[in-house]
């Protein structure tokens, strides 16, 4: 069936809602940020896209998805499993692949608009 644009998805007139959550207690290593995200586009629970937030702190991650970003505020650092890191600022735009483990520090509070592929 073709789509349409009432099919479009419009992020700044989306009405989705957005979750609040505490960063988990086990992949905290500094602070206790919260974090928020709104989805506004999911696909098969396979394709995603919406904007994601944090506070200040850090913590492990592991990626299971393949994800595209965009910084829109803040600034952060990525750091790989061997220390390597890249510091994340607005217009920004990166990918990760799945299979990254690392670590993410929130420096100042940061948005990012981002697309994730879970295969």
């Amino acid at each position: 069936m073709a789509k349409t644009l009432n099919d479009v998805i419009n992020f700044a007139t989306s009405t989705a809602e957005t979750e609040r959550y505490p960063t988990p207690e086990e992949k905290r290593l500094r602070g206790t940020p919260m974090q928020h995200a709104t989805t506004h586009f999911a696909v098969d629970e396979t394709f995603f896209a919406g904007e994601w937030g944090a506070e200040e702190g850090c913590w492990k991650v592991t990626y299971s998805e393949n994800e595209y970003f965009h910084i829109l505020t803040g600034k952060s650092i990525l750091r790989d499993s061997a220390g390597h890191e890249v510091e994340l600022n607005p217009g920004d735009k990166l990918c990760i692949p799945a299979g990254f483990e690392g670590e993410w520090e929130v420096l100042e509070p940061t948005t990012k608009v981002f697309v994730i592929y879970e295969p």
